[in-house]
């Protein structure tokens, strides 16, 4: 759909939202080595210059039984795993483990994108993305956000709304 400034390649992210039909603004961003990776989020939204509140970062979580359950939360945020696991109807969530994210969901770390990953797992997403007209993901990989509708995200990955966050 539509993309700031020049030509940007497609991620499977983009791909997918296009085939849906989902307007989206994609744009990059210069990727910095060595930024901790718990101020990741933050650090995009300014460079960006959007708001940190409005941008969501992606993080996939383990059931006990080794499914996988999908969590965004705003990147100022951190995730309340017992809130998320409730959210779930799961006993407990833990983290995936970073090298299991690639397999798993074909992102590496820092690009994960709750839209198009290897398969569609349960998506959580916390309730304050209704208070934006616009929102912001990961493009899928390094140096790329999408901006698109939160009722387009939602009904997309088919997300529960709930409240996910400490």
């Amino acid at each position: 759909m539509s993309k700031r400034g020049s030509k940007v390649a497609k991620t499977n992210a983009m791909r997918e939202l296009d085939v849906a039909g989902i307007a989206y603004e994609a744009q990059t961003y210069e990727v910095e080595e060595g930024v901790p990776q718990r101020d990741l989020g933050l650090r995009i939204a300014r460079l960006i210059g959007a708001d940190p509140d409005a941008q969501f970062k992606t993080l996939v979580t383990v059931t006990p039984s080794g499914g996988h359950v999908v969590c965004c939360i705003p990147v100022a945020c951190e995730l309340d795993l017992k809130k998320a696991a409730a959210a779930a109807g799961e006993k407990s969530l833990s983290m995936i483990h970073v090298r299991d994210l690639l397999p798993v969901c074909g992102y590496e770390r820092g690009a994960c994108s709750p839209v198009g990953m290897k398969r569609r797992f349960p998506t959580l997403i916390d309730e304050t993305v209704e208070l934006f007209d616009v929102v912001g993901i990961s493009g899928g990989r390094k140096g790329l956000t999408l901006s698109l509708a939160p009722s387009d995200l939602i009904s997309f990955v088919d997300a529960t709304l709930a409240d996910i966050c400490v």
